[in-house]
């Protein structure tokens, strides 16, 4: 890209605005009234729209930008009035001129990294990105309560699962007991005893080279 650093720390900020937007969804309708079918497609059509505008245009077309990703790109998914007036906040956060005077903060104690390549990137992130919480969202630290709670309703439901249902019957009918995991033991080694045997790589490369035309 002719205009390297202005895409760089755009694509930054615009990789981090697809972050928030995904993972709020994990909060229900605390993060979104809907649920948003937002995918890695959404981020590579956006980057690639951001490429071809910085190349057909002398300055950065802020409004053209923030309006293609938020109302066609990403808005594209979006139903509910009020989520799109909160994607529109985020765009005029994350994507602005003030990135370039290294002002802008993506979120709190989080400055927007200077141009970089892509280890330095990786590497600031690890040092400077605070740790996951909803304050990185735009969020009230109280709307990881609900997520909390039915993730842990959800791994007790999978532990109780888990646990043998029918040893109770054998036991009473004087039978030996079978635990869950006993029947998916089985089930496994049938299979597994199905499986054709392993090949031979080194007899296989060996044959491979052997071949002429």
């Amino acid at each position: 890209c002719s205009k390297e650093n202005e895409f760089k720390s755009i694509l930054f900020a615009l990789c981090y605005f697809h972050a928030v937007v995904a993972e709020r969804r994990k909060f229900g309708p605390i993060g979104w009234n809907r649920r948003y079918p937002f995918n890695n497609g959404d981020l590579t059509i956006s980057v690639d729209v951001l490429y071809n505008y910085l190349e057909a245009n002398s300055k950065v077309p802020w409004e053209d930008l923030r309006y293609l990703f938020g109302e066609i790109m990403y808005g594209g998914h979006i139903t509910d009035d009020w989520d799109r007036r909160l994607c529109r906040s985020y765009l005029e956060t994350y994507i602005n001129p003030d990135m370039f005077d290294g002002e802008l903060f993506l979120a709190p104690l989080f400055l927007i990294p200077p141009n970089s390549d892509y280890k330095g990137y990786h590497q600031y992130i690890d040092e400077y990105l605070p740790a996951e919480s909803p304050s990185l969202y735009g969020l009230h630290s109280n709307a990881e309560i609900d997520f909390l709670t039915t993730t842990s309703e959800a791994l007790f439901k999978t532990v109780l699962e888990l646990q043998p249902r029918d040893a109770g019957a054998g036991a009473a009918e004087g039978g030996s007991i079978t635990t869950r995991e006993e029947k998916i033991k089985s089930v496994l080694d049938d299979i597994t005893g199905r499986l054709p045997d392993d090949f031979n790589m080194t007899e296989l490369f060996a044959k491979t080279e052997e071949k002429t035309p």
